[in-house]
């Protein structure tokens, strides 16, 4: 198989979207860094793994789309309109029976780290059965799938869900991008087998969003020693497990409190690999949705160019500037990155 990255990838994406299939949520927040139900108010907002690579792929000028299923009162209507409004193309939500999804957030602070609580259960799209969904319509003229591994946790119903898209999508000759996003949580309120979900979905993935850990939960085995040495030899493992795979990218974050991570990116090919310097992210406001981000820029990147240097190096951009952004979107455009990239830090003017 032949990664369609360059400007076969550019060309696709300029006659159809990047189609992303997920929950929409509604996000509760402690108010600054207070913990949960200690004041008595909360923060809305709207996310959910999949919808936030939209998002930040529409801000970059691309063709998106979300397909999801949400409840018909304010808060569905109100989860799309949020969405909507970023440019992201949401006739393909469906609109059924059921409750929004939700989850709720205390923001760390200094060496307190952040905690999410998820309500979720049941939801309209966590209910949805595999035929809500009609993929061949749905993925007519698709530049590619996105889709995570939080789907498949919700339960066996989204599971299934999850699967029929990925095989459609190879049915129909649609590149599919995976990001593990493993939320034990999740996997766990069920009688849930991760390993052999996982391993049907990733099967049909050409890019994998995941590290080390990943491949080790999927192909059953540890990788010995440490940092770039280790997850070279995930890497190549995952290749040879799964033979439509052609580039797996990732991050790494070392924690010092809540205000001060280091973060490095790293993409492998089946024959090269690159691995960014790190960088310090600061005066941290939000990091939920960085992973999203760091996906979004990578898949931007990619469709620029087939530099994989150049993608790692677009990616952690934007996962370093949701950073600085309260929410799960990414808002940033190709400026902000550019401006990322050459050190700026001074008023725009």
């Amino acid at each position: 198989m032949t990664l369609a990255t360059g400007p076969v990838l550019a060309e696709a994406a300029k006659n159809g979207p990047v189609v992303c299939f997920g929950e929409l949520l509604i996000r509760l927040s402690a108010p600054g860094r207070s913990l949960l139900m200690q004041v008595p108010s909360l923060d809305i907002q709207v996310g959910g793994a999949e919808a936030n690579v939209a998002v930040g792929l529409a801000r970059l000028g691309h063709k998106t789309a979300v397909i999801s299923a949400v409840p018909a009162n304010a808060l569905g209507q109100g989860a799309i309109a949020a969405v909507r409004a970023h440019g992201v193309e949401t006739s393909g939500v469906v609109v059924r029976d059921g409750r929004m999804g939700l989850y709720f957030l205390s923001p760390g602070a200094g060496l307190r780290a952040a905690e999410i609580v998820y309500d979720r259960a049941h939801s309209s799209f966590a209910a949805a059965p595999a035929g809500t969904f009609d993929w061949p319509v749905l993925l007519a003229g698709a530049a590619r799938l996105h889709l995570s591994g939080i789907t498949p946790a919700l339960g066996p119903v989204a599971a299934e869900a999850a699967i029929a898209a990925a095989e459609a999508a190879t049915a129909l000759g649609v590149p599919v991008s995976f990001d593990g996003n493993y939320r034990a949580r999740l996997w766990e309120a069920w009688d849930s087998d991760p390993r052999s979900i996982l391993t049907r979905l990733i099967a049909h993935a050409d890019i994998l969003f995941g590290n080390h850990q990943d491949v080790a939960l999927l192909l059953g085995r540890d990788f010995p020693g440490g940092g770039a040495d280790r997850r070279r030899a995930a890497a190549e493992a995952a290749f040879e497990a799964f033979p439509k795979l052609q580039l797996i990218a990732s991050t790494a974050r070392h924690t010092e409190d809540a205000d001060r991570h280091r973060i490095i990116a790293r993409i492998d090919a089946r024959d090269s690999h690159v691995q960014t310097a790190e960088i310090l992210v600061s005066g941290i406001v939000d990091r939920i949705g960085a992973g999203d981000a760091f996906a979004a820029g990578v898949l931007h990147g990619l469709s620029q160019s087939d530099d994989i240097d150049h993608a790692a190096n677009i990616g952690l951009a934007l996962a370093c500037l949701k950073h600085s952004l309260p929410g799960d979107f990414s808002l940033f455009g190709q400026g902000d990155i550019d401006a990322f990239l050459a050190g700026s830090l001074d008023v725009r003017r």
